[in-house]
């Protein structure tokens, strides 16, 4: 009996050895799990880990404070820590103590290129967690050190009072504070803290370009890839939203003024009582998707993010320089349409006050003649064949283009002619329509891509849509293509390789102000010149000219 008992102990021992591994860092022991990347190759996973304190009562709304050594202890980063506030099925997997970062490495021994993933949401929803949107099973099977993180999201993370009781940007800043963990700790696990690179996506491309013009983020990363987003969009930057902040206090049955007392009693709320009024923060639907805004910050004596009007940083070309990679996918924002013109009640309000709602939709300043005009504007050139009435599937085609632009491809335009003067560009349109997407027909089950979001279906395993891909899956192409073309740049700021059976073709020329040469993704990959969707960018320049902001 003692024999089987010691035998059983070796076993579990021996296989606890393969399935963990430990790290020492300044703040203490770490311990992860071996894992199997998507191609069949084993990795290291430390997830979940602690860079912050938890952003609880004082320290809600304002700057975070580094996490606390845990030393002689060891930290169990075993598996994905809790995403931040937000409304989700599984709300056992939400906690305002989410202020954590995962890291993938095959190496601890190494030093690695390092590449930083800033996930999407509008700044209120999603994570990086590895189960949901950011499974690093693809990225491992290149020679990388990945790191996803959380930020604080809606009014936990970007309340804006104008105020030192909520100065806003909490949210970048927590970024601010993952990115200086990773250039002090980073190395321990094979990565090399001066070659790091910033991968976003939508709210996360949006936060590079402001990192770009931020003086807390200088030095803390060499290139940036933004996808999907840039920060140079419609509207105008402001000190506070206060506005937002009483609708938040409104909900929470706290006082709107003083603000000093609103917002002491908004701390004293539970976080759920947050998840439970998301959706009175919005107007109808999800809309304005853009809702909680990134301010210019008064001076209170904290750490500032922003310092400046952006337009005015970017104008001057007083911002760190790092190359870059910016694209967009080819309809974009067509899923807010789609669903849109689906619902009754939100087509209706369209058609009964176009002038009223569609600033709120398209994220413009509301009753103002400016809006209004321009409102009447967009609809005249976006959808002339919808004058009288919005209806599906007759307006999907335009009113999809009006929001990819609204959203998205405007300030994606005017974020490669602010920066391509001063630093390296590539650009892309991804064509790419696979199986899987964010956006399906519930009709037929159709794949309706490539859409805002799906290029994460080839960087990224998207628990949330897709199975995790293999060699033998269609998809395969796209992404070793995709995630070598992202790792070649990470690697030396160009995403060529001869010498890579998947990459010695590729012929994808910088952006300049004078060719506007891209490259089209999607089964092939396709250099080609002279910009794209210029004409309706075009029809924003005439309404909103770049010299205005």
């Amino acid at each position: 009996m003692i024999k089987i008992l010691v035998v059983e102990l070796l076993v579990l021992l021996a296989s606890s050895s393969v399935f963990s591994i430990e790290v020492d860092t300044d703040l203490g022991r770490v311990r992860g799990v071996n894992l199997t990347s998507r191609l069949g190759v084993s990795f290291h996973a430390f997830r979940g880990i602690r860079y912050a304190e938890p952003a609880l009562g004082e320290l809600r709304f304002v700057n975070p404070q580094p996490v606390k050594p845990w030393s002689p202890g060891t930290f169990d980063a075993s598996q994905d820590g809790p995403m931040c506030p937000q409304p989700w099925d599984n709300m056992t997997d939400v906690s305002e103590d989410c202020l954590r970062l995962n890291v993938y490495t095959k190496d601890v021994k190494a030093r690695k290129p390092v590449i930083v993933f800033l996930h999407p949401g509008g700044f209120y929803v999603f994570s990086g967690q590895s189960k949901y949107l950011a499974g690093p099973e693809h990225f491992m099977d290149r020679d990388c050190v990945l790191v996803s993180l959380n930020y604080r999201l809606g009014s936990l993370g970007f309340l804006a009072t104008g105020t030192k009781d909520a100065p806003g940007n909490a949210g970048l800043k927590d970024q601010v504070l993952a990115l200086r963990w990773v250039q002090k700790h980073i190395h321990r696990f094979g990565g090399d803290p001066q070659s790091v690179t910033l991968l976003g996506y939508s709210a996360g491309s949006i936060s590079i370009g402001l990192h770009m013009i931020s003086p807390m983020s200088r030095g803390l990363f060499h290139r940036g890839i933004c996808m999907s987003a840039s920060p140079y969009g419609p509207p105008k930057y402001h000190s506070n939203d206060l506005q937002l902040a009483q609708r938040q206090a409104r909900l929470l049955k706290c006082p709107q003024e003083p603000v000093a007392e609103m917002v002491e009693c908004m701390r004293r709320k539970p976080y759920l009582d947050y998840v439970s009024t998301y959706n009175g923060m919005f107007e109808f639907g999800w809309n304005p998707v853009l809702n909680w805004r990134i301010v210019v910050e008064e001076d209170f004596g904290q750490e500032r993010f922003l310092i400046e009007d952006p337009f005015k940083t970017a104008r001057r070309g007083d911002f760190y320089k790092v190359p870059l990679i910016t694209g967009i996918t080819e309809f974009e924002f067509k899923s807010a349409a789609f669903w849109d013109l689906r619902n009754a009640s939100i087509v209706s309000k369209y058609n009964s006050d176009w002038e009223r709602f569609a600033p709120i939709a398209l994220i413009l300043d509301r009753d103002s003649n400016q809006s209004r005009t321009a409102t009447r504007v967009l609809r005249e050139k976006y959808l002339p064949e919808s004058r009288d009435k919005l209806e599906y599937p007759k307006s999907l085609k335009g009113l999809g283009e009006l929001f990819s632009d609204a959203l998205i491809g405007v300030a994606f335009n005017r974020f490669l002619r602010l920066m391509a003067p001063h630093t390296p560009i590539y650009t892309y349109l991804f064509r790419y329509k696979g199986r899987y997407s964010f956006l399906k027909n519930p009709d037929n089950q159709e794949a309706m891509g490539p859409v805002h979001h799906d290029e994460l279906l080839y960087l990224f395993h998207v628990g949330l849509i897709s199975p995790l891909l293999k060699r033998e899956d269609p998809e395969n192409f796209i992404i070793e293509r995709m995630t070598r073309m992202w790792m070649e740049f990470a690697k030396k700021g160009d995403p060529h390789n001869k010498n890579d059976e998947y990459l010695k073709e590729l012929n994808w020329p910088r952006y300049t102000s004078e060719n506007q040469d891209y490259l089209e993704i999607g089964t092939n990959l396709t250099a080609k010149t002279g910009g794209f969707y210029l004409d309706r960018y075009h029809i924003w320049d005439e309404l909103f000219p770049l010299s205005g902001f």
